[in-house]
C-alpha cells in the first residue's frame, strides 16, 4: 500500500514550475517576454512563502543533450541554463531525478521545506514521481506560478483540477513566449475552475520594482515600464 506523501490540516502549497536560468533570465537561451515583472512578483512570492512557512514543490525542465536541437535546446541537462533562479530555491530542500519510480519518503513536506521534481517534457504527471507527488499531496489550496503559461503551467494546473485540487494562478508570476496563446491558456484553465488573482491580490503592494536577477538593463531598473491590456501584464 502507497501511504501519502502528505497530510496536512489547512494548508497552502505553493508550485514553481520551471522557474529556470534559460526561461527567466534575459541572457537565457529562451527568455520570457515579460521577464523583469515576472521576477520582481516571483520574489516577493518567495519570500512571503518562507515567512509564512509555505511548503513549496517545483518541477524542473531537464531536455536529454542527445535529443535537444534546433528551438529546444533549452533547459539541457547540465548545462547552467537549466538551473532553477537562486531565491526559487529554500535552504531545507530534497530533489528527485526522473526516473520511473513512484518512490517518496514518508511525510515528505512535514520534513522538508521544498521538494524539487524532475521531469522530461512540460506535463509533470507524465513523470510517475511527480504525478504521485502532486496528485497524493493534501492541501486546501495549491498555488501556481512560473512558465510557460501557455504549455508547463497549463498542464500542471488542468491536471491539479483533474485530481479535485483547489487551484489558484497568480497571473502576474506566470512566464510566457507567446501572449495571446498564454491568454487563451489561462481562460482555459479558469474555465476549468482555477481562481485568477495577481500577487497583489495574495501578498498586497509591494515597492519591489528592481530585481537584480540578470544583469540586463530592465532588471536593473533603466528602461521606462510599459504594459499592455490582457490578463497579463506585458513587456516589449
Amino acid at each position: 500500500m502507497i501511504r501519502p506523501a502528505l497530510t496536512l490540516r489547512r494548508r497552502r502549497i505553493l508550485v514553481d514550475v520551471d522557474i529556470q536560468q534559460d526561461l527567466f533570465l534575459a541572457d537565457g537561451k529562451a527568455c520570457i517576454r515579460n521577464h523583469r515583472r515576472v521576477l520582481a512578483n516571483i520574489r516577493r512570492i518567495m519570500a512571503w512563502a518562507r515567512r509564512n512557512r509555505i511548503r513549496q514543490i517545483s518541477t524542473i525542465l531537464l531536455k536529454d543533450p542527445n535529443r535537444a536541437n534546433g528551438n529546444g535546446q533549452y533547459c539541457v541537462a547540465g548545462t547552467a541554463g537549466a538551473k532553477k533562479i537562486s531565491y526559487t530555491m529554500r535552504n531545507n530542500h530534497i530533489s528527485f531525478g526522473s526516473e520511473k519510480s513512484t518512490d517518496l519518503p514518508r511525510l515528505l513536506l512535514n520534513t522538508y521545506d521544498q521538494a524539487i521534481l524532475t521531469k522530461e517534457n512540460d506535463d509533470p504527471f507524465d513523470q510517475p514521481r511527480a504525478d504521485r507527488m502532486l496528485s497524493e499531496t493534501k492541501a486546501t489550496e495549491f498555488i501556481v506560478i512560473g512558465g510557460l503559461a501557455e504549455t508547463a503551467v497549463k498542464a500542471t494546473v488542468l491536471g491539479l483540477l483533474v485530481r479535485r485540487r483547489a487551484v489558484t494562478v497568480l497571473t502576474d508570476a506566470l512566464g510566457y513566449h507567446d501572449k495571446n496563446v498564454a491568454d487563451i491558456a489561462l481562460r482555459q484553465m479558469q474555465a476549468k475552475g482555477a481562481k485568477l488573482i495577481d500577487s497583489k491580490g495574495l501578498l498586497g503592494h509591494s515597492h519591489l520594482r528592481v530585481v537584480y536577477a540578470c544583469r540586463c538593463d530592465r532588471c536593473r531598473g533603466r528602461l521606462p515600464k510599459t504594459c499592455a491590456t490582457s490578463l497579463f501584464q506585458d513587456e516589449t
